[in-house]
């Protein structure tokens, strides 16, 4: 996951290992493209709205690097129209915060679907 808001990054990190995952948390999308995990990765939840690099414009680097990643943006904000965009060009789901372990599950589950026929 890639978010700025460092209690994002210490709270869903926990959640997603109860819910039987492995996450690895990036404070920035430049910060996990120098990490050496995007090999590794089979799913990426990333915060749109970020210092630098956005979770959109990460997504598109991925993309023309021939690296396909199911993606879940999530965001504060609810301009519903730019979060039916950024999912129809880039993601499985477009989460507003705060969000349900339910959506945010129901999402995981999604992006595994569209990930195993990478």
């Amino acid at each position: 996951m890639v978010d700025d808001d460092e209690s994002v990054r210490e709270s869903l990190p926990d959640l997603l290992w109860e819910m039987g995952f492995e996450p690895c948390a990036f404070a920035s999308a430049e910060e996990f493209l120098e990490s050496g995990s995007v090999e590794k990765t089979k799913c990426l939840i990333l915060d749109i709205k970020m210092p630098g690099m956005s979770g959109p414009e990460l997504a598109s680097t991925l993309r023309a690097r021939g690296i396909f990643i199911p993606v879940i943006f999530i965001t504060a904000n609810d301009r519903n129209i730019y979060r039916m965009d950024v999912v129809a060009e880039h993601a499985v789901a477009c989460l507003y915060k705060p969000f349900s372990d339910e959506d945010l599950y129901n999402a995981l589950l999604e992006a595994g679907k569209r990930g195993e026929g990478n």
